[in-house]
């Protein structure tokens, strides 16, 4: 395809929606210092949401919009539940802060306990801290100072896979293989001694004719010889997503994958980091995402956040298997690591009450049956779209990608601005949508993620249905009169 639009590819690979400039009233010109804010752009300020409730946010312009994201998989029972914004009054009546290397709380024990009761799959310990970036980088590091405290440094690679995305610090950023966020800092502050396999993306690496299985064990191969190219006794960790996030959107894995990633974590000493920051905690119909992999799938450590404290608080995690505690209880017994707002008092009690929201509400077996309304709705209602190349998701985590032919798989150019035609027509019609570029190589590619609360009413849901059609058909028509009047050819 031609560029149709004067700008450069890495800022249209960017995660950058449609600029709405604040003008000064002079020639019409925009206020570069409008807000003291350093919004993402520095060009423009976006929406302003004055409140929300349920599934819906309400703008300062008095638009209603319905939340079909939740942000970024994060609200998961909604906005404004008053049972949540209870235990955070209440908890603040008590205490808000201690300095962690020092002292505990009550309700962070709680929500430990609430996480980890009965350690379910040999998971033992949460460190509680306030995002998933700081929650993979605080894995990172339990990973490596286990290998210390158990007698190998010699452990300082890490494998993760294409198409990941794991954090905005410098270490998650590391692991992560998302293009336009890596590009300003790669070989200035990223890791060198990360190496990457392919991602679980059948819809683009699945061969014609191979079966799950088979598409599997070539993936897991993939993996067994990149251990043996780096030296199996000098990696410390893979890392992946059991569902796909931001980069590709709601990647799955094929049947068997994961059973055969932690046989050869376990046939070479390596750890297996999950990262569950936006499929878990539910999303996917399981509390955690892999629980649907197959028998003897469990992670090492696994990185929680995002719908873990529902937005009401920052909130990440990472819990740790008793293999790894134990590997520190034989060695110094001392986790060198901490935060400031480390298990903070509010954030705890914010996602203790989501959490018990939760079971009392039986959400996420909620979150499972409507997970496969929502799959036969995006299917049939998009499916056989001129556009429409992959339907993919599980529970209320599902992505729509976009393509220029869907015979060929070829995405649009970036120039075109696929999806943030579908999200910025999606925002005038009262409907919020995840957007996703780069989605084929890094570059090129678009896609839509749908993640919305799990206590959405059956209204919402076809009136989210409705929205997201309409959106669709529009963005469309304008597409199809772009690539006749600006000549766009696919090349």
């Amino acid at each position: 395809m031609k560029d149709v639009i004067a700008s450069t590819p890495q800022a249209e690979t960017a995660d950058k929606p449609q600029e709405k400039k604040k003008t000064s009233g002079v020639n019409g010109q925009p206020d570069l210092d409008a807000s003291h804010v350093l919004h993402n752009s520095l060009v423009s300020i976006p929406p302003t949401v004055a409140s929300a409730s349920g599934s819906y946010m309400t703008l300062s312009t008095g638009q209603r919009v319905l939340d079909a994201c939740t942000g970024a998989a994060v609200a998961i029972v909604g906005h404004g539940d008053p049972d949540v914004q209870a235990a955070v009054m209440e908890q603040m009546s008590k205490v808000c802060y201690t300095h962690t290397v020092a002292f505990t709380t009550p309700i962070a024990e709680a929500l430990a306990d609430n996480i980890l009761e009965g350690n379910p799959y040999g998971l033992c310990r949460a460190f509680f801290v306030c995002s998933g970036s700081e929650a993979m980088d605080s894995a990172l590091k339990l990973a490596r100072q286990y290998y210390v405290e158990i007698g190998q440094p010699q452990r300082r690679h890490i494998v993760a896979r294409q198409r990941s995305y794991h954090g905005n610090t410098v270490g998650a950023l590391s692991v992560s293989s998302h293009v336009a966020r890596r590009a300003p800092f790669k070989d200035a502050l990223t890791l060198d001694n990360v190496s990457y396999v392919s991602a679980t993306y059948a819809y683009r690496g699945q061969l014609e004719g191979e079966t799950d299985e088979a598409y599997a064990a070539r993936l897991v191969k993939e993996l067994h010889d990149e251990f043996q190219s780096v030296g199996p006794a000098t990696v410390m960790a893979f890392i992946s997503e059991p569902v796909g996030g931001a980069t590709a959107g709601c990647l799955t894995a094929p049947r068997g994958y994961y059973q055969g990633v932690r046989q050869l974590c376990d046939k070479y000493g390596i750890l297996l980091i999950l990262d569950e920051v936006m499929c878990g905690s539910g999303r996917t119909g399981t509390y955690f995402a892999f629980e649907q992999e197959g028998q003897g799938v469990y992670p090492d450590l696994i990185t929680l956040g995002k719908g873990l404290g529902g937005g009401y608080a920052p909130m990440g995690a990472v819990l740790a298997h008793e293999k790894v505690i134990r590997g520190f209880q034989r060695g110094s017994s001392w986790f060198v690591h901490s935060h400031t707002y480390q298990a903070h008092a509010m954030s705890c009690a914010a996602a203790l009450a989501v959490q018990k929201v939760l079971h009392r509400d039986g959400l996420i077996a909620r979150c499972a049956t409507k997970g496969r309304w929502l799959e036969d709705a995006l299917k049939s209602t998009f499916g056989k779209r001129k556009y429409v190349g992959d339907i993919r998701g599980k529970g209320l985590f599902w992505a729509i990608e976009f393509v220029w032919d869907r015979a060929t798989k070829e995405p649009f150019e970036p120039a075109l601005r696929f999806t943030w035609r579908m999200v910025d027509e999606a925002l005038r019609r009262g409907l919020s949508i995840y957007p996703g570029t780069g989605t084929a190589d890094g570059v090129r590619g678009d896609h839509v993620i749908i993640a919305p609360p799990y206590n959405m009413s059956n209204e919402e849901f076809e009136e989210m249905m409705k929205l997201l059609k309409e959106t669709y058909d529009v963005v469309e028509r304008e597409v199809e009169v772009a690539l006749v009047v600006d000549k766009f050819d696919g090349n």
